[in-house]
């Protein structure tokens, strides 16, 4: 049993956020927000939730097992969502700059860093 609730904290860019003053890091990771599905399904958490900062980017980071046999497969209607770097000069801006980033290392290079913090007793 942990003494104290774990946090996530994200950064907005690719520095790792430090832990509050007194807290100890857990693990550092990516900040994930959400993931969907066909139709209405989905799902996704507060960001100061530990579920929030993943140890790894994946563009697909969950599989779906179904049946007896579990069965599992990567989905292609599955998307996943993550809270991207925002540079200084565009934060609250109107128009932030739109881009499509075709490869996982551009898209691992434009999500923000986290990390996971316990309060140290």
């Amino acid at each position: 049993e942990a003494p104290s609730v774990a946090v996530a904290v994200h950064s907005q860019d690719q520095a790792i956020p430090p832990c509050p003053s007194g807290w100890i890091s857990l693990w550092i990771g990516y900040s994930f927000l959400m993931l969907t599905g066909s139709g209405a399904e989905g799902g996704g958490q507060s960001l100061t939730s530990p579920g929030s900062c993943l140890e790894d980017f994946r563009t697909t980071p969950f599989i779906e097992c179904q049946g007896a046999r579990g069965t599992c497969h990567y989905f292609s209607d599955k998307y996943s969502f993550w809270l991207t770097t925002v540079q200084p000069n565009h934060q609250f801006g109107l128009n932030a700059p739109s881009e499509t980033l075709k490869t996982e290392q551009l898209q691992r290079q434009s999500v923000s860093r986290c990390q996971v913090c316990l309060k140290n007793n």
